[in-house]
């Protein structure tokens, strides 16, 4: 699939892996979104890219060269790996753009491959937990239509308290 802005978006492949979890975790810690910082333990885990793939639909977002500019993770329903998913809901996970890639319309095309991906499997919905502070993705997803879900938010630990946003998805057309 082609991007806005000569950038292509396909499932990530092994060779992906390394980059899209350096930028991953980078992004997250470069947005102040870890309690720790540099001494977090959830870097590990968003450099652990082919463990999402093991459970998740892992997609890049690639510039002509073959540099991973972005990736996220898409989850087909509930699950071990699902946070909020609920019968007849995808979720999405670790949306994060590399700093080359912002401004590009990389996000936006990631979050449409999601919902591209949910409306072709059926689903009613899409969800996703984001950060209070993440103001820059919450943007992207109001453009989508995605509205927040206060009564779904939770706390996966400790004081860290994570909202939730839903869409509706329209059927897929024929």
């Amino acid at each position: 699939m082609d991007g806005m802005d000569g950038f292509t978006i396909r499932p990530a492949r092994p060779e992906d892996h390394a980059r899209l979890g350096d930028l991953t975790a980078a992004a997250y810690l470069d947005d102040g979104l870890l309690d720790l910082g540099a001494d977090d333990p959830y870097l590990e885990v968003l450099r652990d890219v082919a463990r999402r793939a093991e459970h998740a639909e892992v997609l890049v977002a690639l510039d002509p060269a073959g540099v991973v500019l972005g990736g996220v993770a898409f989850v087909e329903g509930p699950g071990p790996f699902a946070d909020v998913a609920r019968d007849g809901e995808a979720e999405f996970r670790t949306l994060a753009v590399a700093p080359e890639g912002r401004g590009r319309g990389v996000g936006t095309a990631l979050v449409r491959a999601c919902l591209d991906r949910a409306r072709a499997l059926g689903r009613d919905r899409v969800v996703l937990s984001t950060q209070p502070m993440m103001h820059a993705a919450h943007r992207v997803y109001e453009r989508f239509g995605f509205t927040r879900a206060p009564e779904r938010d939770w706390s996966p630990i400790g004081t860290l308290q994570l909202l939730v946003y839903e869409l509706e998805l329209a059927p897929a057309e024929a």
